[in-house]
This record gives C-alpha cells, sequence and structure tokens, in this order.
C-alpha cells in the first residue's frame, strides 16, 4: 500500500518546531546567492549534515505555566 503510518506527538509543539527549523534554514543558507539549483541543493545538505552533526535543539523559551498565562485568551477551557 502507499500509505505510511507515523507517530506524531500529540500536542502541536512539532509544527513549531519545524517552522524553527525552516527558519534557521532560510536565514543561514536560503538567503545565499548561488548559481544554480544544484549547488543549492549541496549547501542545504551540507547545511543539514552540519545542523544534525552539531545535535542543535530547540531552546523553548515559555514554560507551560507562562504559555497558558500568555495564551488563555486563545484557550478559553483549560
Amino acid at each position: 500500500s502507499g500509505v505510511t503510518s507515523l507517530d506524531t506527538p500529540v500536542r502541536s509543539s512539532w509544527l513549531n518546531m519545524i517552522e524553527i527549523e525552516f527558519s534557521a534554514l532560510a536565514l543561514q543558507c536560503l538567503s545565499l546567492r548561488l548559481p544554480d539549483t544544484v549547488i543549492h541543493s549541496r549547501e542545504i545538505a551540507a547545511w543539514e549534515l552540519a545542523r544534525n552533526d552539531a545535535q542543535v535543539k530547540v531552546d523553548w523559551q515559555f514554560t507551560t505555566r507562562d504559555a497558558r498565562t500568555k495564551l488563555a485568551r486563545h484557550y478559553p477551557n483549560h
């Protein structure tokens, strides 16, 4: 079958992590003026390898309590 099942976290923090990674990629790699897509692909692969080798982690700024306080109006039932 062509369907693959993936386990994702219940909360939306995984989506935030993806957005953070894309932002880092855009700032650190995609803003470079490169002559063609082949070189651009190599640069992205090198960036990804370096980031994975460095085991970069998300540095969350909010505790759960801080987030609930700041975002309470968006989540009235919690």
